[in-house]
Formats: structure tokens, C-alpha cells, sequence
């Protein structure tokens, strides 16, 4: 065989393993990809709390790549995904990389949705509303925006009160509506249980059963952060609202 031939035939062997491996490689980034599309959680894999009946999760960047036409056709003992709250900001300048897609998504399967952004302790509450500001376009049926405050990172409680309500000023000027307030309960009542009382709540509290462990109306209750849900391929907060239909509803965006 003439060292010509050996060469094209080589050529051709190394494009075909080529090939191959692409091929290969595709084939299991697809099945990763549509592998929580395909599988079924029980009752979303945890305890569901009793007497509620419009149920949301929360998601952010860890979820990665959602199939929110899956999350919108779930239902396990007859209970839906009726909301959806995703991370869009933190602090002054940073972006959830997923949140422009989800965003868009989320909408176009159907579910309600809503913006949060988390909250900086060292950083300025008007800069940190203009960042989620810029980023999130609330429309007519779409949640209040969320400010989900968490830890004070050693700033002093009357400082950060300031900053907060700094933010929530400024976006309720923008947005035309109170914004909701997303906390642990103990966060609350340790920071913000005097002059906060009259924004909406969403609290996070994983002890109880049935209802968060609070001395206020709240209207979220995030009560478990291990659930599973057909089309998110990683553990996800669950969420009850406290209401019905028509109450859930005169709380959307007009």
C-alpha cells in the first residue's frame, strides 16, 4: 500500500473516531439534559403541608437548565406547581445567569411567576434596587418583586433596617406595589419584626408541619428545600401560598 493511501485511510479512521465521540458526547448531554423530564417523584418526593391548595417553588442558578413544560405538567396527588419565584439579583451589580431564561420560559409554560433579589448587607439599598431594577420587568399578572434578606454580616441591626427599607421604597416607587419581604423566621423576629409589618411575607421555616412559626401574617411559606419535581434535575424549595384562588390572584401585578 502506497504511504498515500495509508495516509488518507488514516485520515479517514481518525474523522470517523472523531465522529463518534461527538456523537457520543451528544447523546448523553441530551439524556442528562431530559433525564428529570422523564422521571416521576411521588407527591414531589417530601411531606406536603395539609390545607393548602396553590402550591410554588424557587429556583435559582443550581437548578441550571429547566424544563418548565415538565415542572407545568406535574401533578401527584392532584397537586400542581402553581408559582414559580427565581433568583435575578444580588447585591449591585450581580445577575442570575439562568434568570433571563427562566424568566422567559417560565411564562410561556404557564405558571406565575416572580423576581427576587438577594440582599447584600454591606451595600447600598438604593444601588441594590437599581440593579433589580434594571433587570426585571415586571407585566400585569406576575408576582410582587421579593426582597430576601437573610444575615446581617455583622452590620449593626439599625443599619441594615435603613438599607432595607431604602430598597424596598425605592422598588415599591418603581413597581407601584409593595414588594413581599422573603425571610427565615427567626431572621425576622430577631431583625425586622418592628416596622416591616406591613409588607407582604415569605417566610422560611422547615420545623413545622403545618404553618411557619410566626407571629404575623405571612402569605409564602417556604417549608421544605429537598423537593423534586419532573424537568429540574437538582432538590428544589417548595412553597405554599395562604389563600385561595382569589386571594393569590388580587396579589398578582395589575
Amino acid at each position: 500500500m502506497s504511504k498515500r493511501k495509508r495516509n488518507v485511510l488514516q485520515s479517514i479512521a481518525i474523522n470517523i473516531s472523531i465522529l463518534l465521540l461527538v456523537c457520543t458526547g451528544l447523546y448523553y448531554f441530551y439524556k442528562r439534559i431530559n433525564y428529570a423530564a422523564n422521571v416521576y417523584y411521588p407527591n414531589f418526593g417530601i411531606r406536603i403541608p395539609d390545607n393548602y391548595s396553590i402550591h410554588g417553588i424557587d429556583v435559582s442558578r443550581y437548578q441550571k437548565n429547566i424544563s418548565w413544560k415538565a415542572v407545568k405538567k406535574m401533578k401527584s396527588n392532584n397537586i400542581t406547581i402553581g408559582f414559580a419565584f427565581m433568583k435575578a439579583t444580588e447585591g449591585t451589580d450581580r445577575i442570575d445567569r439562568h434568570f433571563n431564561k427562566n424568566w422567559f420560559n417560565v411564562k410561556q409554560a404557564g405558571i406565575t411567576r416572580g423576581a427576587y433579589h438577594f440582599f447584600n448587607a454591606h451595600s447600598s439599598g438604593k444601588a441594590q434596587a437599581e440593579n433589580f431594577i434594571e433587570i426585571v420587568k415586571l407585566a400585569p399578572g406576575d408576582l410582587p418583586p421579593v426582597l430576601d434578606i437573610e444575615n446581617t454580616d455583622g452590620v449593626s441591626r439599625n443599619e441594615l433596617q435603613i438599607k432595607i427599607r431604602e430598597w424596598l421604597t425605592i422598588v415599591e416607587q418603581h413597581y407601584k406595589v409593595k414588594p413581599i419581604i422573603y425571610t427565615c423566621a427567626n431572621f425576622y423576629a430577631a431583625n425586622l419584626s418592628v416596622g416591616f409589618d406591613e409588607y407582604p411575607l415569605w417566610v422560611a421555616h422547615y420545623v413545622n408541619s403545618n404553618k411557619p412559626r410566626i407571629n404575623r401574617n405571612w402569605h409564602f411559606w417556604q417549608h421544605n428545600e429537598t423537593g423534586r419535581v419532573n424537568g429540574i434535575n437538582a432538590p428544589v424549595d417548595f412553597n405554599v401560598f395562604n389563600g385561595d384562588s382569589a386571594a393569590f390572584k388580587n396579589l398578582l401585578m395589575n
